[in-house]
């Protein structure tokens, strides 16, 4: 097996990543329908939002050799999204490979498969996503992998170039041709519901503003 090396994506728009930090995941989830990785991938470390350019990087069960050579070739907020092609038992990122990551200054990283050193990765700060800690780690054995080709992250088709916004809720990749109305449709339901947060707390029904409450009626009226 060879390398497969593609150049790095155009960088999304610096003025629509900085609209898509001010949403959360849960909110697009609300009317969006792809790019949602699974739930079993989750924040090493909670607290973080994240938002980013899509590179990817696949790598095959107990070899690391390409992602130690393509770290330090990203660019300051790009978000590197590993296609573990299946292994969930070998941990590819660390906190050595935390450490080169958050020196180039790119925005996290998304794996589906195992992490390890979870201390050490919270010591540097770096935001990682995975499946969950494994102690038994890759190896440099040459083996091969892809660089910004099409990959599957957790269930999620990602290409290099997607809009990435990763929080405690999960990770979202979002098609650059997407970004725009995703980000407007979320923005106005974050603006509805900060809005009705008060309306609830003062004693409205939640039923009664969602309009749930007038669909159920409507219903057991006609039963």
């Amino acid at each position: 097996m060879s390398y497969k090396l593609n150049p790095l994506p155009d960088a999304v728009d610096p003025a629509l990543l900085e609209r898509l930090s001010k949403l959360e995941t849960a909110t697009i989830g609300h009317t969006h329908l792809f790019g949602f990785a699974d739930p079993a991938l989750q924040a090493v470390v909670p607290g973080n939002t994240v938002v980013g350019t899509a590179v990817t990087l696949a790598v095959p069960g107990a070899d690391s050799t390409l992602l130690h050579d393509v770290v330090g070739k990203l660019r300051p907020g790009d978000f590197l999204a590993i296609d573990r092609l299946g292994d969930t038992r070998h941990a590819c990122f660390g906190g050595g490979v935390a450490n080169a990551a958050k020196a180039c200054g790119f925005a996290g990283a998304a794996v589906d498969g195992a992490h390890t050193d979870t201390d050490e990765i919270a010591g540097h700060g770096f935001p990682v996503w995975s499946r969950g800690p494994s102690p038994i780690t890759t190896r440099l054995y040459d083996i091969g992998g892809g660089f910004n080709i099409p990959v599957s992250i957790a269930g999620a088709a990602v290409l290099p170039g997607y809009a990435v916004l990763a929080d405690d809720s999960g990770v979202l990749f979002i098609a650059p041709e997407d970004l725009e109305e995703v980000i407007s449709v979320a923005e106005t339901k974050t603006e509805r519901g900060n809005a009705n947060q008060p309306r609830i707390t003062a004693g409205e029904k939640l039923g009664e503003l969602s309009g749930a409450s007038a669909k159920v009626a409507a219903k057991s009226q006609a039963g």
